[in-house]
């Protein structure tokens, strides 16, 4: 991938792992655009002179405006980056969790399935683009205290190789990134080992620059996960992650 000459919109990325990719993409050379839902964190983006665009995933006509406008600003856009995701705990004894499943379904699968349903007829008809759909190393690996994240991570990895396959012969790829912890957005209080952000995209970014661009984006850190069933290391290591059950409130004290 020619990191130098795209024109890219990071759809949530105004936080986190997206608004560094976003401004690893400016870095080099793309225009880019950002779309996502909070007005402080889009204005101050539009200061760095990013296009902003508000939008929430969840909410279908709120994403078809997004097309709609990206499209009218930017009609040459040829990578579309969907980053928007929640990352919530839940326990699964309490009935209660099930409005957090939802909310985490909707954003990280269908939020990620709305952006690509909209975007998908106009880099067909170019002939040439890529989108970037983003997992997790969850997605290979699970963390038992976030079911429905590790199940949404997954299903996006299942979506992503099915419209890999669809889009064959379109010249339209899909680039599938996978992050490991990342020390953002939190992460960095809760887990020592949480890889830091400068690190993560700096390999992220090498990696979607080789020729030809990987299927997945899988940084060093994060391959422990990725190949646990493979190695013979998943069930040891999920149940070393299941200590962290302890963190859910209703099993404290």
């Amino acid at each position: 991938m020619d990191l130098s000459n795209r024109t890219v919109l990071v759809v949530g990325g105004t936080s986190g792992i997206g608004r560094e990719l976003a401004r690893r993409f400016a870095a080099a050379g793309s225009t880019v655009a950002v779309g996502g839902r909070s007005p402080a964190a889009l204005s101050e983006l539009a200061g760095e002179g990013f296009g902003t665009f508000a939008v929430d995933v969840t909410d279908g006509s709120s994403v078809k405006s997004l097309r709609d406008a990206v499209l009218a600003r930017h009609p040459e856009l040829d990578t579309v980056v969907t980053m928007s995701g929640v990352m919530l705990l839940e326990d699964l004894r309490d009935p209660a969790h099930f409005e957090t499943a939802a909310t985490t379904i909707d954003t990280n699968l269908l939020g990620t399935i709305r952006v690509i349903d909209a975007f998908t007829p106009h880099l067909v008809r170019r002939g040439t683009g890529t989108f970037v759909t983003v997992t997790s190393g969850i997605a290979f690996l699970p963390f038992p205290p976030m079911p429905s994240y590790a199940a949404s991570k997954a299903a996006v990895h299942a979506y992503s190789e099915a419209l890999r396959a669809q889009l064959d012969g379109t010249g339209v790829g899909v680039v599938e990134l996978v992050p490991p912890a990342v020390a953002t957005a939190g992460q960095e209080k809760v887990n020592p080992h949480a890889l830091p952000l400068d690190d993560f995209a700096t390999e992220v970014m090498h990696l979607l620059s080789q020729e030809p661009t990987p299927h997945e984006i899988l940084v060093q850190g994060v391959l422990v996960h990725r190949w646990a069933e493979r190695d013979g290391t998943y069930d040891d290591l999920v149940a070393q992650r299941s200590r962290a059950l302890a963190l859910l409130p209703g099993r404290q004290g």
